[in-house]
């Protein structure tokens, strides 16, 4: 399975990306780490991001989809394992390996210290790995296989970076739920492509 070398570079910037934020964790502390992140950017941040986070919400699967069948209609396959294998392991993870880990306003850090933002409904479990930003990047790759170039590996990174950002700024994860949310992403896709890539062997095979 040969890589392009955008998809590479995006990769190595998701993979570079969520160490930061693993040893920002470690050498400040979670909560501490968290409440840097988080700190209350003003009532234009706060509408921005509320916006934001939800180019890692599910529906953005459809446009996916659309995406997919407009200009890569013979790939349809990758995109639909995508899909799957992003939604199983986000959902072993929060339901499965991490059921007990707990989200910023579930009570570890005083709500007062805490950036909300109004409207946003608080969560309180299931925190890790952040699903949004576990969307957000697996998306973020994929775009660099069907659109390699500058543009997509730049412009789609901080996208994704932006909705991962939001789930901190929003107070729904702890910078590390983001961190494994952008792994996540990175597994998914070349999980994915090594399936394609059997699939396209079997069927030549077959021929």
């Amino acid at each position: 399975m040969k890589l392009s070398a955008i998809l590479l570079q995006a990769i190595y910037l998701v993979i570079a990306t969520a160490a930061l934020l693993f040893i920002g964790s470690w050498l400040t502390g979670k909560y501490a780490f968290f409440l840097l992140l988080n700190g209350d950017g003003g009532r234009v941040a706060d509408w921005l991001f509320r916006g934001w986070t939800y180019l890692g919400d599910g529906i953005m699967w459809v446009v996916a989809f659309l995406v997919t069948f407009r200009y890569c209609k013979n790939r349809w396959k990758l995109t639909l394992f995508c899909l799957l294998i992003s939604t199983l392991f986000s959902q072993t993870g929060k339901q499965l390996l991490f059921p007990d880990a707990l989200r910023p306003a579930a009570g570890q850090i005083a709500i007062s210290q805490i950036h909300t933002v109004p409207g946003v409904t608080l969560h309180t479990s299931n925190s890790f790995p952040s699903g949004h930003t576990t969307t957000a990047f697996t998306l973020y790759l994929l775009a660099c296989v069907f659109f390699p170039g500058r543009n997509t590996l730049l412009f789609g990174f901080c996208l994704a970076l932006g909705v991962g950002y939001s789930r901190v700024y929003l107070a729904q994860h702890f910078p590390t739920d983001v961190a494994a949310g952008m792994l996540v992403g990175v597994v998914t896709v070349l999980c994915s492509l090594a399936l394609e890539n059997v699939l396209s062997a079997q069927k030549e095979k077959a021929t």
